[in-house]
């Protein structure tokens, strides 16, 4: 990082003194060749330091010279103008190199170096799962600094409101500069190397603090936890796990990924399947609380979360249904929302992409006994790969049997390639459907745009896990499009649901609610909410931050 910042710092200093050095030899070369000039051409003897000053009063443009009146000759006339373009070349020259950048540096925010904040969360590096851990935090009340070592992006996060600090997160003092000494937690959230030096970095400043690490690659978690992490995050293997519980739901009907909240009750969210009965029925007119017995909170239209939905809302085959209900009734619905054609085929599944996430799901399908095919394009992947290919290339999709297929977990570590593949999918197999991982948060919408039916951000799944491990409330699920927490609600204690308008205020919808006599989940509008309740809630992420701020006011 120092040699990066000295870089620039030794180029304007090089170019200051060469610039330095130029118009010193012009002045001096003018001053000479003016004192040369004046006795040669007009016979008049004129010392140095009067030779200067002349050079020096043209130069700057704020005279033409004390002897101009004694100029008669044609030499003596043309040097004149020489020294009065070569001073505004100078001058202009100047302006862009130094006084320029001067102003902006000047002008330019800072952006800080230390924090007096205690009781906080030190964060090392902003990525886009840290993005999702600070909002869990804000929304909860607890502070947080960010480490971010380029200065740049330091500037503009402090700008969009983030706790910032410049420095090394690897360097002892910025973590002294950071407060680790008060804080509650350090989060290592960089690459796998980089991780290990900040934990043993912070491990030099105390042995108090609890540190948490991410690690792309679990093999690393030891190495992590040796240098000091108390805990070790690496949730690619989870979210492995859940993209194939969602890519083998059509064909394994007892496949539970449903999120047991207590005896006989839980939450599922459920795909409405092509040629479904459900399809192209309204909400009120699907009859599906009546036909299953669940209680539907939200749908997902194509990547956006609807809470509560409209009873006018039309079902369509990218719908998915967040409902609760007891295994039975959740059974009832998956039947229902399946395809007629498929209901009593059992399909395979083709997995694209066998790194972490690829390899995880493949090994929960195989244990479910489902037939998949794996695909991947690296030849040095093990033998247990069936098809060596491009998954956006339609010969490798035909060879995968993709006309065949019920499912396809597109588990490929690149957003773009993953975008392009849904579309190749889509047209070669309408009726397949698409579960696709992706890295980032901002590349979701692209994918239900071209077409996938189920979408998981590994960056949302890494923020909330961090955040699992630091909340106060306990995220229950953080494998899924939407978070299912248990906390408390001081701030709405004596109200009912109704008085809180909770879900349209929040998008967010209290599920159960669990008192000192058991957890009481057939809750109505009447429902009143008491101080030493722990509600159990769910929603978007967005949601649930916006019901957490709302239940500690």
């Amino acid at each position: 990082m120092a040699s990066n910042t000295q870089q620039p710092v030794s180029h304007t200093r090089r170019r200051l003194g060469l610039y330095i050095l130029t118009a010193s030899i012009s002045i001096i070369l003018f001053t000479a060749l003016y004192q040369w000039s004046m006795a040669t051409f007009e016979g008049i003897s004129v010392s140095w330091i009067e030779a200067l000053h002349v050079v020096i009063e043209t130069f700057t443009t704020t005279g033409y010279g004390e002897d101009a009146d004694q100029w008669s000759s044609t030499p003596l006339l043309v040097l004149s103008i020489l020294m009065q373009l070569t001073g505004v070349a100078f001058i202009f020259t100047t302006l862009p190199l130094f006084v320029v950048p001067l102003v902006e540096q000047a002008l330019e925010r800072s952006p800080p170096t230390t924090t007096t904040i205690e009781d906080h969360v030190v964060v090392s590096a902003f990525t886009d799962r840290g993005a999702v851990l600070i909002n869990e935090l804000q929304s909860q009340g607890i502070s947080h600094v960010v480490i971010e070592p380029d200065r740049n992006r330091a500037v503009e996060l402090t700008q969009q409101g983030y706790e910032v600090i410049h420095g090394d997160p690897e360097a002892v003092d910025t973590l002294a500069n950071a407060n680790v000494s008060t804080a509650r937690a350090l989060i290592a959230d960089g690459d796998d190397r980089r991780n290990a030096s900040v934990i043993l970095a912070a491990r030099e400043l105390t042995s108090e603090l609890r540190i948490v690490s991410f690690a792309e690659d679990p093999q690393v978690s030891d190495y992590h936890e040796y240098a000091g992490a108390d805990e070790v995050v690496s949730p690619r293997q989870l979210l492995g796990e859940s993209l194939a519980q969602k890519a083998a739901s059509p064909i394994a009907s007892k496949f539970n990924d449903a999120v047991p909240i207590g005896d006989d009750f839980e939450i599922a969210e459920v795909l409405v399947h092509p040629d479904s009965t459900l399809v192209g029925k309204k909400i009120i007119n699907s009859e599906i609380g009546q036909r299953t017995g669940v209680n539907i909170i939200g749908i997902w239209f194509r990547g956006e979360f609807v809470s509560p939905p409209s009873p006018e809302a039309e079902l369509d085959e990218h719908s998915v249904l967040v409902v609760t209900g007891s295994e039975e009734q959740l059974e009832r619905l998956h039947v229902l929302a399946q395809s007629q054609t498929r209901r009593h085929r059992r399909g395979r599944v083709v997995v694209a992409g066998y790194g972490e996430v690829g390899r995880c799901a493949a090994e929960t399908l195989e244990s479910a006994n489902l037939t998949h095919v794996i695909i991947d394009q690296d030849q040095s992947k093990p033998d247990n790969v069936d098809i060596i290919g491009d998954v956006t290339n339609a010969e490798t999709l035909y060879e995968a049997g993709i006309e065949n297929a019920e499912s396809v977990l597109l588990a490929i570590d690149d957003d773009t390639a993953a975008i392009f593949a849904t579309l190749v999918i889509s047209q070669l197999s309408p009726q397949t459907e698409i579960i696709v991982r992706a890295n980032d948060a901002e590349s979701v919408q692209k994918l239900y745009h071209a077409g996938a039916e189920y979408v998981l951000a590994l960056s949302t799944v890494s923020g909330r896990i961090l955040a699992s491990s630091l909340a106060e409330q306990d995220v229950i699920v953080a494998q899924s499009q939407i978070e299912v927490v248990r906390t408390d609600a001081p701030g709405l204690a004596g109200q009912s649901l109704v008085e809180a308008d909770i879900r349209a205020r929040t998008g967010s919808t209290v599920v159960a609610a669990e008192r000192d006599d058991g957890l009481h989940t057939n809750i109505g509008p009447d429902f009143v909410i008491q101080q030493r309740d722990t509600l159990v809630v769910v929603g978007t992420d967005a949601g649930i931050n916006r019901f957490n701020k709302l239940a500690s006011t």
